[in-house]
């Protein structure tokens, strides 16, 4: 059995939580690009993950506050799932990733850290991002800053948006 370990994590679960709900973008301050939104759409939101296991970690939300997959409408569902589609092709086209993991965490028993708001992780992985780093010293290496993704990511949801 493979095992994903996420020391780095802690800084995130232990952390003092920001007040507010972060996949409801009204309830936040600052830019897009603060909150790390790389698009808004009329139903669906796709943002960048604060605390990343890998680079490119995004995060799919609808924009509606709704904690499970029996809340949302057809219409939301079938966003969602072409938002999350949309982003693997573009996080694949700009870091040609070797493959990815993409879930949904229901419930906090089930690892969901804001478990009020639905949202899907999609998480690039490439052979061998698991390095000695992170088993002997519980040290997370992410070889590049979050604004420089976005920077790298922004342009591709930019032209999604003109097409909805």
């Amino acid at each position: 059995m493979d095992i994903l370990w996420a020391p780095w994590r802690m800084e995130y679960i232990l952390g003092e939580k920001e007040p507010g709900c972060i996949f409801c973008p009204h309830t936040r301050k600052g830019t897009d690009e603060d909150n790390l939104i790389l698009f808004k759409g009329r139903l669906t939101m796709v943002m960048m993950n604060k605390f990343p296991y890998n680079n490119g970690h995004l995060l799919v939300s609808p924009l509606r506050h709704v904690s499970s997959l029996d809340a949302l409408t057809p219409e939301e569902l079938t966003d969602l799932m072409l938002k999350i589609r949309a982003s693997l092709k573009f996080v694949k086209q700009e870091m040609n990733p070797d493959g990815f993991n993409v879930g949904l965490n229901i419930g906090k028993v089930a690892g969901a850290g804001v478990e009020q708001h639905l949202h899907f992780h999609i998480v690039p992985r490439w052979n061998g991002d698991t390095s000695f780093m992170t088993v002997l010293g519980e040290v997370r290496v992410i070889p590049e800053h979050l604004k420089a993704t976005y920077k790298r990511l922004k342009p591709y949801f930019d032209k999604l948006k003109e097409e909805e």
